[in-house]
């Protein structure tokens, strides 16, 4: 779409020039993208649109490896620069950047419609941030001998448990910061951790290609569901805590699936959702608000995010969002946006739009 002024002719050309600068700024804002679309019959088609896309100021000046949201307008993000940023992703605002870790964040986990909220680092730390305190963090965790790289806060925010390549997870009084339990099982390298909500339990994903599932009481594995063929590399649970689902790591479409399972009494897995081709890295529930049916959102390092029909694991839609690299990170913002972290592109706004049919479009980003 191009701006060509046709007023030189009846206005004075300072006029005519600034008319043209507008239509410039508003050009340079408007983005053709095309993208997959699959229908529930199975047929896929591709689409171009064109969209107002805003390009806000940078988060991180490196790689983001973790995005969170902290309430309706903040999210929590961490990266290679060793920076945990809170951006108001509505405005495309820096709320605060706090500094303390002397390495990379590899998780973030929040304590929502609250000010706070926990990092982990390849620097063996973890802090806990207040952004109604100062700059400087409210309480220090200590305790693993290599890269955390599990974060999970207990629904009454007491506990925290934190996870490790060391094997190790440990269980933490967030009020003293002091360790309250320490559990080790052989092989298990910690690959992400999310606690099950009203519940004492952890779920806890690990290189070792399982998924546990612990109780905070005593710091047990209560649970270990069966072996997947590939690294568990992330898992989320259900608001209602019933189902959770984990994602692969995997090249060339083996492996790269994200799986639903039963948290209940069975505890079987549901259903697998395949159609990546590298590893997914992260795995959503979208709200129920969004559409009748249940679905969960995916991102990969093969630049994609893709929505699926959670009950039949059928793809509804593939987003490419090219040029980004490996996507690091997925979390949902609230009930029609989702925040996408990249490897080269920073952070990526998304929204749901059903208004033709269900998109997936990218908005902003920062």
């Amino acid at each position: 779409m191009l701006f060509r002024c046709h007023l030189k002719r009846a206005l004075p050309q300072k006029v005519s020039c600034r008319f043209c600068a507008v239509m410039g700024k508003l050009q340079s804002k408007l983005k053709y993208s095309t993208y997959k679309y699959s229908r529930p019959d199975g047929f896929r088609d591709e689409r171009t649109q064109t969209k107002a896309f805003q390009e806000y100021s940078p988060a991180h000046v490196d790689t983001v490896s973790v995005v969170a949201a902290l309430n309706s307008d903040l999210c929590v993000s961490g990266g290679k620069d060793k920076t945990v940023v809170a951006y108001n992703w509505r405005t495309g605002n820096v709320v605060k950047r706090l500094k303390g870790h002397e390495r990379e964040i590899t998780k973030i986990a929040c304590i929502h419609k609250s000010g706070q909220f926990f990092s982990a680092s390849r620097d063996k730390m973890v802090m806990m941030w207040d952004l109604q305190g100062s700059s400087q963090p409210r309480q220090q965790f200590s305790g693993h001998s290599m890269v955390v790289t599990g974060l999970a806060v207990s629904p009454d925010t007491s506990q925290l448990c934190t996870g490790s390549r060391d094997n190790t997870l440990l269980l933490w009084d967030v009020g003293t910061g002091q360790c309250a339990e320490r559990a080790s099982v052989s092989r298990n390298l910690v690959t992400h951790l999310c606690w099950v909500p009203r519940e004492p339990y952890i779920l806890q994903t690990s290189e070792d290609k399982t998924i546990r599932l612990w109780d905070s009481r005593g710091l047990q594995v209560a649970h270990v569901f069966p072996a997947k063929q590939h690294i568990q590399t992330y898992c989320e649970v259900s608001e209602d805590g019933h189902k959770c689902i984990s994602c692969s790591s995997g090249f060339g479409g083996e492996g790269c699936e994200a799986t639903l399972w039963d948290l209940r009494q069975t505890r079987n897995r549901i259903c697998e959702y395949k159609g990546h081709f590298q590893t997914v890295a992260s795995c959503v529930f979208l709200p129920r608000a969004l559409a009748l049916m249940p679905m969960i959102a995916t991102s990969s390092h093969d630049c994609k995010v893709k929505i699926w029909n959670q009950d039949s694991g059928a793809c509804l839609f593939t987003l490419s969002l090219d040029g980004s690299g490996p996507l690091t990170s997925l979390a949902v913002a609230d009930t029609v946006s989702l925040l996408c972290a990249s490897f080269s592109r920073g952070i990526r706004l998304l929204r749901v739009d059903d208004s033709r049919g269900l998109e997936l479009q990218e908005v902003a980003g920062f």
